[in-house]
């Protein structure tokens, strides 16, 4: 069906299983967050390659593109050993986010159980949930370790996924920024909800820019919403 942004999202609520990506999903992406976190990749793509800054942030952006992930780029490519790059790269102050208690309160309301699926680090995701006052509304989180470092939207991560947390995706609902990483989801029988902002992502390669404002966007979503707070909250409501 299309993706729906009108009409409460009353049928999410026969779902039993709630899932969130992080970054820019769980908090607003005007934040800024991932900024800081862009830089220190760039950062660690010219000392790696040994690069000028401004070829390491291309090279850092076609691997974004075309792997997925910086990260599974430079392990593809190169052979690199992941530990020291996600040591680095999350390595970031937390003060800009928001402490989240309504978030909180709405995601426990849920029936079923809730679970965070980043391509980020495990200590990034515990890190963020943590500051944000998030963590113990969670009954798990997968990131990219327990992947094997297989990036969303890679069909074997959701695989891994499923796997390890024993989810049925016809019971289940996925929240991400990115519209490419909703499409493997929703073709598994997830529903979707593609979380927007107002942010300006003409910095990012086209092919994993997330979807602006009025664009027009792919029949694999579901839903679409610029305050996750209140869509969780209608969904019980």
């Amino acid at each position: 069906m299309p993706a729906d942004t009108e009409q409460p999202p009353v049928a999410l609520y026969d779902r039993r299983v709630w899932v969130f990506d992080l970054d820019n999903t769980l908090y607003p992406a005007e934040c800024d967050l991932f900024a800081e976190i862009d830089q220190r990749m760039t950062d660690f793509v010219a000392r790696f390659l040994r690069l000028p800054r401004d070829e390491a942030r291309a090279t850092q952006k076609r691997y974004y593109a075309e792997h997925g992930t910086t990260l599974n780029g430079l392990m593809s490519m190169h052979g690199m050993a992941p530990d020291e790059f996600l040591a680095h790269v999350h390595e970031i102050d937390l003060s800009p986010l928001p402490k989240t208690p309504e978030l909180a309160t709405a995601i426990s309301a849920l029936p079923g159980k809730k679970f965070v699926y980043t391509n980020g680090s495990r200590g990034h995701a515990q890190r963020v949930t943590d500051y944000m006052g998030l963590a113990h509304v969670f009954d798990g989180q997968f990131a990219i370790e327990d992947s094997q470092f297989v990036p969303k939207p890679n069909q074997a991560s959701y695989d891994a996924f499923l796997g390890q947390h024993g989810v049925d995706p016809t019971e289940a609902v996925f929240f991400e920024d990115l519209a490419r990483n909703l499409a493997p989801a929703k073709e598994m029988g997830f529903a979707t909800v593609l979380v927007q902002s107002d942010k300006d992502w003409s910095h990012e390669p086209a092919a994993a820019r997330p979807a602006g404002i009025g664009d027009d966007l792919p029949p694999h979503i579901d839903y679409v919403t610029r305050d996750l707070t209140q869509f969780v909250r209608s969904i019980t409501q």
